[in-house]
């Protein structure tokens, strides 16, 4: 019984190899008996007569085929009666069939395409993995200041201070302390520089400085 289910299974094995032979055989000759084309074109948007770059172009039942350049422009080899797929991201999809009346081995085409409308379904998306976590983090968000507030803060005299004596020299300022400084010493170059301890202006200076707390420690 089984003997007899292997030859049954060869058997058919055998006739599907013979009808696959047969099939490409016959197809292999109707290729060699169709004229080879150099198929080339443009492909452009139907409306506005715009180039349609990177068009994918294929042979319908086959694994060959190619794309348009950047200005929508291709050039192939192809076969009479070959059907030609257009598709392009954006367009409907469109074919063309070479006719088999060519007088000579070249064929020109301007294929134009027309705009598909796709409707996507509404997509919502939250920075927070669950609806209820974004509601809360909405309700308890604390709202910044605004322009006004935000300048008022750094225009307050106390932070100004602060930030003046806190705040490095630059480079312009460091040049004229250093000027002023050699000023001084050619100034009073060859006598005694005048003593502070008995100026009663810089006396004043001292205690209002004194009174600020300016000599504290921090």
């Amino acid at each position: 019984m089984k003997l007899l289910q292997d030859r049954m299974n060869l058997r058919i094995l055998s006739i599907f190899l013979l009808i696959s032979c047969l099939y490409t055989g016959l197809t292999a000759q109707d290729n060699n008996d169709r004229q080879l084309v150099q198929f080339s074109g443009v492909v452009v948007t139907g409306d506005s007569l715009k180039p349609v770059s990177f068009t994918n172009i294929s042979i319908r039942n086959s694994h060959r085929g190619t794309s348009t350049d950047f200005f929508g422009f291709f050039s192939f080899v192809a076969r009479e009666n070959d059907t030609i797929d257009f598709s392009a991201m954006g367009f409907k999809q469109t074919s063309f069939v070479i006719p088999d009346t060519l007088t000579n081995n070249r064929y020109s085409l301007i294929q134009m395409m027309t705009s598909d409308t796709i409707m996507l379904v509404e997509t919502v998306i939250y920075p927070w993995p669950t609806a209820e976590q974004f509601k809360f983090a909405f309700l308890n968000i604390e709202i910044p200041d605004d322009d006004y507030e935000r300048a008022m803060k750094n225009l307050a005299f106390l932070e100004m201070r602060e930030r003046m004596e806190y705040m490095p020299m630059d480079g312009s300022m460091n040049y004229r302390n250093y000027i002023s400084q050699q000023t001084a010493r050619l100034y009073y170059a060859g006598q005694l520089p005048p003593n502070n301890l008995l100026n009663p202006f810089a006396w004043a200076q001292f205690i209002k400085a004194w009174k600020e707390g300016k000599f504290r420690n921090n």
